[in-house]
């Protein structure tokens, strides 16, 4: 059985998204002068991390908008009753420094260069075509993918198996001709499973994981991994760093 394509998630797969959320968000607190509120830097940080996982997990079930849940991210950060527009000028401050620090993480362009002859490549994301296909552009890989398909416009989220099969639609390809790639051991991992999906669950910290999850998608490292898994193909376990 022969893997013709590889769809991709962004944040935290190919785009180092919590560095980015981390020092943008550090600067722009202590531009804002809130950094004073907290007893570091870091419970800051991790008071808006986790503020940010609520309203997505809210964004993802439909429950808000895309631009809702980035409102009430901010009036939740700040316990204040702040009107749509200075909820949404907060955030858009706090983007600016959030920009300034985005980057790839280093093994994404030469899996993509390795990959690039052999394999089709798209994106599939949780978040909005407004937000990651200039994301995609600014960090020069956007021409790599034929496809950008985001929960915001597809209406389904993953894990849901609609939005990988929407995936494979795009490439006109049936799900066991393709493999996902992301961070999340459930989202992306099992969800892709699930799906009929070749399932990659990229894991660089070593994230401790329910077991169904980790049975259900191979498990590596680094992006550096990947290749011999989609030439492969043995859906069941390849070797990883993890051991």
């Amino acid at each position: 059985m022969s893997i013709r394509a590889v769809v991709w998630d962004v944040d935290d797969t190919l785009f180092d998204y919590t560095s980015a959320d981390r020092a943008g968000m550090r600067a722009h607190l202590a531009a804002e002068g809130l950094l004073h509120r907290y007893d570091s830097a870091e419970q800051a940080l991790a008071h808006w991390r986790e503020i940010t996982d609520l309203q997505w997990a809210r964004f993802g079930s439909g429950e808000v908008g895309f631009e809702e849940q980035r409102r009430d991210r901010v009036r939740m950060f700040l316990g204040a009753e702040l009107t749509d527009g200075e909820a949404e000028s907060w955030f858009l401050r706090y983007i600016r420094h959030y920009e300034a620090a985005w980057s790839l993480f280093p093994d994404v362009l030469p899996v993509l260069d390795t990959l690039a002859a052999s394999h089709r490549h798209a994106v599939l994301s949780n978040s909005s075509i407004r937000v990651q296909d200039p994301k995609l552009r600014a960090l020069g890989v956007r021409d790599r993918f034929e496809a950008v398909l985001c929960a915001a416009e597809l209406g389904v989220s993953k894990p849901a198996g609609e939005a990988f099969l929407a995936a494979c639609a795009a490439l006109e390809l049936p799900p066991h001709e393709v493999a996902y790639v992301g961070d999340h051991p459930e989202i992306d991992g099992r969800g892709a499973a699930e799906a009929g999906l070749l399932s990659v669950w990229i894991d660089r910290v070593g994230t401790p994981a329910d077991g169904t999850a980790v049975a259900a998608a191979h498990r590596i490292s680094s992006l550096a991994e990947l290749p011999p898994i989609v030439h492969a193909d043995t859906r069941f376990g390849a070797p990883s760093s993890f051991g």
